[in-house]
């Protein structure tokens, strides 16, 4: 039998329908940056699976009960227990988003100088260990180089590069190291649980801290019981217990795996550093047994780290992958495989060899699915990971010219998916059409968010 989704629809919200000169229009006044898209013009959003998950009713009921006692509430107390049931750190924290829990993390573990080391940083993760004067190095492992191998754990780090970077001449700069599950900067590819296991080990060796970026905990858990061998017979959070036991602490976005609008979590398990993430917590977040987030956002957060578990939930997300995968193959447009489950990854590099790295055809893939469609997508290509000179000119561009397509959670159903293909196939039938970019003005840090861009027509 097919998998399906345990739930049935019971509140909708109506999709707004745009006609091409509109979304040209909206697009020039964005300055060609998808970010600045109001959502009212957008038809499919498939920019970020980040909060824009669909709650329960069970969630809602549990929100509309809340205690919005400023300390102590009844209702972290029940955010606590859902995280005491998959993790074993005796410091756990609400934080109201991921990135404050990198902040809070980060600036008590790194000093100016020190070197971060992952399988990759996203992008916020990245600002917040630059910010600190620290270095963001990332190790991925080498099969991700291969973006057509169905290698099951691309995501991994790169032991030797780990073990080498730690015992050479940087070994005593590195601060921390922070394993990123699923990876979401490398193609939202899993981590094996044997690679975790590795880390830790040399982290054990070289006195170095192990955290995990948590944020898609669960859908590597379901990956991991799929296709590592020894854990087909473990449930989904038998593994997510395993993987949180391994590291010193975690910082999680519950806007993913949490399938909350808001919310995040920082565990960790040395009880001095523990003091000092409180101290920071309490003076820039809120106070510990609230972090910045309302009540009723830490009552779904406790009631979606419950659901998100569930195998048959997990089960049904992964088909969808598989089948949205399928169909964008019969598009003629190529993904990196194998396909994950929170987000595709579309290989724009490929699909417009006519478009070089510094005409940025992952944002050109990006912006021709909005205009051709009405879809919100993500470049991950040279605008995001590239560098640049002072006048916005490419220097190094991205080893991968690829453009995101983010599953929010419960959100859409497969006819929504089977349209996004459509209009895939549409640009596919004649990619020499699609107009490449130029960047007109850019901040030196996360520039994707606000930079402004000029579209330069394509000649065919």
């Amino acid at each position: 039998m097919r998998p399906f989704p345990p739930y049935r629809i019971q509140v909708v919200k109506e999709i707004p329908i745009t006609t091409r000169q509109q979304r040209e229009e909206a697009l020039a006044r964005a300055s060609y940056n998808p970010f600045n898209l109001p959502a009212s013009m957008v038809t499919i959003d498939l920019l970020t699976d980040s909060g824009t998950g669909a709650v329960s009713a069970t969630q809602e009921a549990f929100a509309a009960q809340a205690d919005r006692a400023y300390a102590g509430s009844d209702s972290f107390y029940r955010f606590r227990r859902a995280v005491d049931e998959l993790t074993s750190y005796p410091h756990a924290y609400p934080v109201h988003q991921g990135r404050a829990a990198e902040r809070v993390l980060f600036s008590t573990v790194l000093k100016p100088g020190q070197i971060s080391l992952s399988n990759t940083h996203f992008d916020t993760t990245r600002a917040n260990v630059e910010l600190l004067g620290a270095e963001a190095r990332d190790l991925p492992c080498a099969e991700f180089g291969n973006l057509d191998s169905r290698e099951p754990f691309k995501g991994n780090i790169d032991l030797d590069a780990l073990e080498q970077t730690l015992r050479g001449p940087d070994g005593g700069r590195v601060g921390q190291v922070l394993v990123t599950i699923t990876n979401n900067g490398g193609g939202g590819q899993p981590v094996s649980m044997a690679n975790l296991r590795a880390v830790r080990s040399l982290c054990d060796r070289y006195g170095v801290p192990f955290f995990l970026d948590a944020a898609r905990f669960a859908e590597n858990s379901w990956l991991v019981v799929q296709r590592e061998p020894g854990y087909g017979h473990l449930t989904p959070r038998e593994v997510a217990r395993q993987t949180f036991a391994l590291a010193d602490g975690c910082v999680a976005s519950l806007k993913k795996d949490g399938i909350a609008p808001m919310g995040a979590l920082l565990g960790v398990r040395d009880p001095e550093l523990a003091k000092q993430c409180e101290a920071n917590l309490i003076a820039t977040e809120g106070f510990r047994t609230y972090g910045g987030m309302a009540a009723h956002d830490l009552e779904r957060v406790a009631q979606g780290l419950h659901e998100v578990l569930d195998p048959n939930y997990l089960r049904s997300r992964e088909a969808d992958a598989a089948h949205f995968a399928e169909l964008i193959a019969q598009a003629g447009v190529d993904i990196v495989q194998p396909a994950g489950m929170h987000a595709l990854y579309l290989n724009a590099g490929r699909l417009l060899p006519h478009i070089p790295p510094h005409g940025y055809p992952g944002h050109a893939l990006a912006s021709e699915l909005y205009l051709a469609g009405g879809v919100r997508a993500a470049e991950l290509g040279s605008l995001y990971l590239g560098s640049f000179d002072e006048n916005h000119n490419l220097v190094s561009p991205a080893p991968f010219e690829l453009v995101r397509l983010a599953i929010p959670r419960r959100t859409y159903t497969l006819a929504h998916l089977e349209y996004v293909a459509d209009v895939l196939a549409d640009i596919a039938k004649n990619p020499g059409r699609v107009a490449s970019y130029r960047i007109v003005d850019a901040p030196p840090l996360l520039r994707h968010f606000n930079l402004k861009l000029a579209q330069i027509p394509a000649e065919y």
